[in-house]
């Protein structure tokens, strides 16, 4: 590929490296330039513009993502169509993410024009999380590097997703006088959401004393009707011979491994009773908060064994208070910040699924109104009731005319020029409008009509009553919804926040209690197409 400006004379089926604009029209970077479109530039006194030039064998960014995609075995995943020279490539079921790291390292070191993405090692993904992506970075690129990649992931898998499959889980909980009864309640209530993800059910739960005999007496009675046992001890495990490792041998079973470099979740005993998983889980399990015992539990429920050599490898990231959605072990919990609650309205979307006449949602009109105004001025109810202190606005596609139609009202606008790469970057540009002081920030999507400024103030007034150390959510009978609240605790994650994701991952992991305000429908209500549009009552503009 040439590279570098050329004379408008020289330039006609060139690849336009930088975007162009004139007064009736804006070339896009990547653009193949026409006779035409050179016409247009010399009418409007361009000289010269700077172009790619293929050469012979060479691939444009767009072809050279989708053939390196489409050497990547397809099971559980979904592929986007290439733009810009990406690929993304995102989950179709829930399950847990598996990645090679020397396969990922051999294709990102062919040539530094191709690069490959993509999450962690064994992290568990949900239906339509995003979970690698392709970029080839300049406009075009030699076939034959294209073609060592393509080979490369087509001998070896890179990664893949292991579909979470439903178990029948049976809970043996040891009593001891000085275990409340209520935290074992709560131990039953966490283990059976954990284990709801992959559509598991905890079937059987069987409380017994704190003893040997007993707790393998239970596994025995209970390892015909279940696919796997979980043990949660009154009392930690001090030694390989204590009682929840004892019980197993004394079941007819055998001890795979007592304890895992990862912190929470030291304490952790796996161990088999023939091909039934029995695992005793640490006491940092009773939390929500994520820790080792999650790591294994998604290793069995997505069909893996995990080895002693598997366990005793995950020290390095197994320091769990370096990820900011975590607490710090062995620390006191920090009191939630007080503090004004700001609105962040986000209207930078494209709008996709308009249409290809490229009208915009958000300046359909209602009773002559545009509908991001429609939102933003409910924003500002609320503000009068005096439950929050500020709204931000997001803007990013076709920003001039949203903020054009926002004019004259009191908000803070933030520019995200990274609209395009999907909801994340949204996000981090509205938390970066908020003041410090701001004790948490209402996550309002700039198309529900239907949301109003005193259902704002529900949301704000059930923070308030935590302290702000909670989420908020919005749900329609029961089923999650917008807008949400995230407390300060969450910032750090946010801004962490990659591709077309929005907070859901946040608030499902973050260790905080989740307060549900029902809102009926309107908080699931968007306008996403023509007819949506059309049946609320808004005429659509260009």
């Amino acid at each position: 590929m040439k590279f570098g400006p050329v004379a408008l004379s020289t330039a006609e089926g060139a690849i336009l490296a930088h975007a162009v604009k004139t007064a009736s029209r804006k070339l896009p970077k990547g653009h193949r330039l026409t006779a035409a479109d050179l016409r247009l530039l010399a009418e409007a006194d361009v000289n010269e513009v700077i172009v790619a030039r293929l050469e012979a064998g060479d691939l444009t960014e767009d072809d050279a993502a989708a053939r390196i995609a489409s050497a990547i075995a397809p099971n559980h995943l979904r592929f986007s169509p290439a733009a810009t020279g990406r690929v993304n490539i995102y989950a179709t079921v829930g399950g847990l993410f598996v990645a090679s790291s020397s396969v990922v390292d051999r294709v990102n070191r062919i040539d530094p024009a191709i690069t490959l993405a993509c999450l962690p090692d064994h992290v568990s993904v949900d239906a339509g999380d995003m979970v690698a992506t392709i970029k080839i970075i300049p406009l075009a690129v030699p076939g034959k590097f294209v073609e060592e990649a393509a080979a490369v992931l087509r001998s070896q898998p890179a990664f893949e997703v292991k579909p979470f499959a439903p178990r029948r889980v049976a809970l043996i909980a040891t009593q001891l006088p000085s275990l409340k009864v209520q935290v074992m309640d709560k131990t039953r209530v966490l283990l059976a959401a954990r284990l709801a993800r992959s559509g598991s059910d905890l079937a059987t739960e069987r409380r017994v004393a704190h003893k040997e005999e007993a707790v393998a007496e239970a596994i025995a009675a209970l390892r015909e009707a279940h696919d796997l046992i979980v043990v949660f001890g009154a009392s930690a495990v001090a030694d390989p011979d204590d009682v929840v490792p004892a019980a197993i041998r004394r079941a007819g079973g055998r001890v795979e491994h007592v304890g895992m470099p990862v912190d929470p979740g030291n304490l952790l005993v796996l161990g088999r009773l023939g091909e039934i998983p029995v695992v005793g889980a640490p006491g940092c399990a009773r939390s929500p908060r994520e820790n080792g015992f999650d790591w294994v539990l998604d290793r069995l429920l997505a069909g893996e064994w995990p080895s002693p050599m598997d366990i005793t490898a995950l020290g390095v990231g197994g320091l769990l208070k370096e990820i900011p959605t975590r607490p710090q072990p062995r620390e006191a919990a920090v009191a939630p910040r007080r503090g004004p609650v700001s609105i962040v309205v986000l209207a930078a979307g494209r709008a996709s699924r308009m249409g290809p006449e490229g009208r915009h949602k958000l300046l359909a009109e209602f009773d002559g109104v545009p509908l991001v105004r429609r939102s933003v001025e409910t924003a500002l109810a609320a503000t009068n009731t005096g439950v929050t202190d500020k709204v931000i606005v997001v803007t990013g596609h076709r920003e001039p005319e949203i903020r054009a139609a926002l004019d004259g009202l009191p908000v803070t606008f933030v520019s995200n020029p990274d609209h395009a790469s999907g909801m994340a970057s949204s996000l981090v540009a509205g938390l970066s409008g908020l003041d410090d002081a701001a004790a948490g920030m209402l996550v309002m999507l700039a198309d529900m009509p239907g949301i109003t400024a005193e259902h704002l103030s529900r949301l704000i007034d059930a923070f308030d009553a935590e302290s702000g150390g909670a989420v908020v959510r919005a749900v329609a009978e029961g089923r999650r919804g917008n807008p949400v609240i995230l407390p300060r605790s969450t910032f750090g994650a946010v801004r962490q926040l990659v591709g077309d994701v929005g907070a859901r991952h946040i608030v499902e992991r973050c260790g905080l209690p989740i307060i549900d305000v029902e809102l009926g429908a309107a908080a699931r209500i968007d306008l996403d197409t023509p007819e949506a549009i059309a049946a609320a009552g808004g005429v659509l503009k260009e």
